[in-house]
């Protein structure tokens, strides 16, 4: 019974951890998100409450965080354009409905599809994206919001450009801060002579650090511009309420209503089962979410979050992954995190507003740094083409569009490669003078059809086997292509013999009339 108790302590201590280095790692992009979407910066704080208790509640992933996703933002600022945002809530309210549909009729399959060369290369992508925005919030220079994956920003620049005109707007005291956080963090996480540093996280101190050095550097000509802070609106609870905007219920009688809710719930279901994917391969336990459950509590917290006034939902990787390296144990770390949101904004707006950003970009640069690890490209080009070319497409085709788009692109590469490889191997034909012995793997399909055209087509007169004893599965395209070419073997001198799977059901043997 002790044991047991120590076990769950030491579980609740090291999810408590996680969901404040989680907290740390949303609090600036919840408000981003929001400010890039048109939407009231209170949403995306609602978004990331809900997307922390509801959904880290209802999920079944014990890593994942959901809360407002970048990868929305374009289809958030056109839905509020159109509809106003109290009917955008109704929308967003009813992505959820049909999510709840999505996983009730069981597509949350559709996610393992996905090859591990395209998840790899959207987590370095991911990565490498943080690295390169938030080196300008580093050095004091925020044109671009908080939590933008775009490659072309709002602000007219690209991911690069943004890059060059920071050089040209640099903050001195945003810098020191910057180059202070990184000293501490990586002194607190090897420093083992206090206990204090097994029990707070180095984020948190990067934090701590940074608000202390912004307030010495305030009197000085090193001060921190007012802009380059955190800025949840100070109002308090009623103030707060003054704030709140809530859906419009008559709004669902209204088809561009549905229309946006539909294209929110197919993207918002993409993304979160992709990013739960990444998850559990990245889950040191092998634990595997149930993708359909993961839907219905998507859809739930979509539900909820228009209802309470808040963005879309989504699971996040950028939040699951800094829970994963914060240590986090189970599901209750999310939870966490979204009870701390909701009571730094409620009580303790005006401390977290000390927060220089400067600061916050340390802790997101470290995570976008254990992303896109160098040894990962080294081990994907270990791999061979066949796994490096999708990985490094994924990777390039992300960085230069978005998130979404890079992403299904990807796919496609790496989708391109599989039928490649299944071209090459599914048919093997080896020859002996004028014999031909053709091999058919496990699954021969449509696609093998050009192929074994070909070997029939150059087979001289002779003898010919086609062995088939392995194959689970023959497409009826490559049956009747070999009904054909039996018809035709004999005028050219061909003896044709076809080996049959003891299995008298397979359907190869069922349609082929050639004799044993």
């Amino acid at each position: 019974m002790n044991g047991d108790r120590s076990a769950m302590g030491e579980t609740l201590a090291a999810d408590l951890r996680a969901g404040l280095v989680v907290f740390l790692v949303a609090l600036p992009l919840c408000l981003g998100i929001a400010t890039a979407s048109g939407a009231p910066a209170l949403s995306g704080i609602v978004a990331g409450v809900v997307g922390g208790i509801i959904v880290g509640r209802a999920s079944g992933s014990s890593l994942s965080v959901a809360g407002p996703a970048a990868g929305l933002t374009v289809i958030v600022l056109d839905g509020i354009g159109q509809l106003g945002f109290a009917a955008f809530l109704t929308a967003t309210m009813l992505a959820g409905v049909l999510q709840i549909g999505l996983g009730v009729l069981r597509l949350g399959v559709l996610a393992h599809f996905v090859p591990n060369a395209v998840i790899r290369g959207m987590l370095a992508a991911i990565g490498l994206i943080l690295v390169l925005k938030q080196i300008p919030h580093a050095v004091g220079y925020d044109a671009d919001y908080e939590g933008d994956f775009g490659f072309e920003q709002r602000d007219g620049h690209n991911t690069f450009s943004e890059l060059l005109y920071s050089v040209e707007a640099l903050q001195p005291g945003a810098i020191a801060v910057a180059a202070l956080g990184f000293l501490a963090f990586f002194l607190w996480r090897d420093y083992r002579g206090l206990r204090l540093t097994k029990v707070i996280p180095p984020h948190l101190i990067v934090v701590i650090l940074g608000v202390v050095a912004a307030a010495l550097l305030a009197p000085t000509s090193l001060a921190i511009d007012a802009t380059h802070f955190v800025a949840i609106p100070l109002a308090g609870a009623e103030g707060l309420m003054g704030l709140w905007q809530g859906p419009e219920i008559g709004a669902v009688a209204d088809p561009r209503v549905w229309q946006t809710a539909a294209v929110l719930a197919a993207v918002a279901s993409i993304e979160s089962l992709l990013c739960v994917e990444a998850t559990d391969r990245l889950d040191p336990l092998h634990r595997i979410t149930p993708a359909d459950r993961e839907l219905k509590a998507q859809g739930l917290g979509n539900i909820f979050s228009g209802f309470l006034g808040g963005l879309p939902v989504t699971a996040v990787i950028v939040r699951s992954y800094a829970n994963l390296q914060a240590g986090a144990r189970s599901r209750w770390s999310a939870v966490i995190h979204g009870v701390i949101l909701a009571i730094a904004t409620l009580a303790g707006a005006a401390l977290i507003n000390q927060i220089p950003l400067a600061a916050l970009a340390v802790v997101l640069l470290i995570v976008g740094g254990k992303l896109t690890p160098p040894r990962l490209y080294r081990e994907m080009w270990a791999k061979g083409a066949g796994q490096f070319l999708p990985f490094i497409a994924t990777v390039a085709l992300i960085l230069l569009t978005d998130l979404l788009t890079g992403t299904l692109l990807g796919l496609g590469v790496g989708l391109f490669f599989v039928i490649r490889e299944n071209y090459r191997t599914a048919i093997t034909a080896t020859t002996d003078g004028p014999n031909v012995f053709v091999r058919f793997a496990a699954n021969v399909t449509f696609l093998n059809k050009a192929r074994l055209k070909k070997i029939f087509e150059e087979a001289q007169p002779g003898f010919m086997i086609i062995d088939g004893s392995q194959a689970r599965f023959v497409d009826n395209d490559i049956i009747d292509t070999i009904v054909d070419f039996e018809s035709l073997a004999k005028t050219r001198g061909i003896t044709l013999e076809i080996k049959r799977s003891p299995g008298a059901g397979h359907p190869f043997f069922r349609s082929s009339s050639t004799p044993e």
